[in-house]
């Protein structure tokens, strides 16, 4: 599938390479690529391409769009390679195999390429990188030995992160179904979870007095230690925005180690800013992987509220685990917050 906003003529390249290859090689270097990923070049307009497959060309429309690729405004004009059509067709068959609703299609279509853009990003950025090294004796060479040389590199990484791609995928769908099994995951359905946010305190100053790098080097320790604790307690991330992760977990004695974990664990040092937790429990729409309904706004607003190093539950999660052993709740004032008619919070502390 292909982002058709690209105009052939002016590649997206990264501008380092750019220093080093001309944008002749360039040209090339993309076309070479394209056919290498699609198998082939393109060779079919949006009608042949739902013809192919047997649907009428509003909805194969729809689902590319959905997917996050861009539609050339001529319907004549060459777009699609034979693995876009194979592609089409195996969304087309799931559908009839009743595996997506046809009702959801489309948003199925569009959680899977918001998911998959945000991965391919981060690749394209570590294979450049790469390439860059690669290419940096490249001054004198002609646009045939640049474009064999990226080449013969695409040859021998991209398998590679493809099969690593493909086994953490089937790793995670093994995981999943495990804590699923008997949870159907349609549109309509909730379950009873723990819904967690954690965020690091006083984020949008500390933008403004650190480097970029440092500023890396510190998402890089959050989102890597609180991934970490999060999984080794039985919980699993949702998504992470910036300073802030969500979570989830079953269980409400998991979910509590997991919130006094972070503080324990995550940006220990001295000189690091503090996080704020929030815990909530209750019934949640689960919706392509990620989660909706009042117990999010609950847990957002636990930890909005929260004081840095602490952890705030909510009364449900308190009541969920009160008399477990080796956890001490204290309960404070209710407070009135926007969204919510009233937040009756709890601190959690370790006995």
């Amino acid at each position: 599938m292909n982002d058709f906003d690209t105009d052939p003529q002016e590649p997206v390249v990264d501008r380092d390479t750019e220093s080093a290859v001309d944008s002749l090689a360039l040209t090339e270097i993309q076309k070479d690529l394209e056919g290498f990923l699609l198998g082939g070049p393109r060779r079919y307009t949006q009608g042949q391409v739902a013809a192919a497959v047997g649907v009428d060309v509003e909805r194969a429309d729809r689902l590319w769009i959905a997917m996050g690729f861009a539609l050339d405004p001529d319907p004549d004009a060459l777009m699609f390679t034979d693995a876009d059509v194979a592609a089409l067709r195996s969304i087309i068959r799931l559908v009839d195999q009743g595996a997506i609703d046809p009702t959801n299609e489309v948003s199925s279509a569009r959680a899977l390429g918001q998911t998959m853009a945000r991965l391919a990003e981060w690749q394209v950025s570590m294979i450049s990188s790469h390439i860059v090294e690669q290419l940096t004796d490249s001054e004198g060479k002609s646009v045939e030995e640049i474009r064999d040389q990226v080449a013969s590199i695409f040859t021998e990484i991209i398998p590679t992160v493809e099969s690593l791609q493909s086994y953490v995928w089937k790793r995670h769908i093994a995981s999943t179904t495990g804590r699923n099994v008997g949870n159907p995951g349609n549109e309509t359905s909730s379950r009873d979870l723990v819904v967690g946010f954690a965020d690091i305190v006083g984020y949008t100053s500390l933008t403004r007095r650190i480097g970029a790098r440092e500023l890396s080097d510190l998402l890089e320790r959050f989102e890597y230690t609180s991934t970490e604790v999060i999984a080794r307690n039985h919980g699993w991330v949702v998504k992470t925005v910036g300073d802030e992760v969500m979570f989830a977990a079953e269980s409400v004695a998991d979910a509590a180690e997991i919130g006094t974990s972070l503080h324990e664990s995550v940006l220990p040092d001295h000189d690091d800013p503090q996080l704020r937790v929030g815990l909530a429990f209750g019934p949640a729409l689960v919706r392509f992987g990620d989660l909706y309904g009042s117990v999010v706004n609950t847990a957002a607003r636990l930890t909005s509220t929260a004081r840095p190093g602490t952890v705030l539950v909510g009364d449900n999660f308190a009541a969920q685990l009160e008399g477990t052993p080796g956890w001490r709740l204290r309960q404070l004032r209710p407070r009135r917050v926007r969204g919510i008619r009233k937040l009756e919070p709890y601190v959690l502390r370790r006995e």
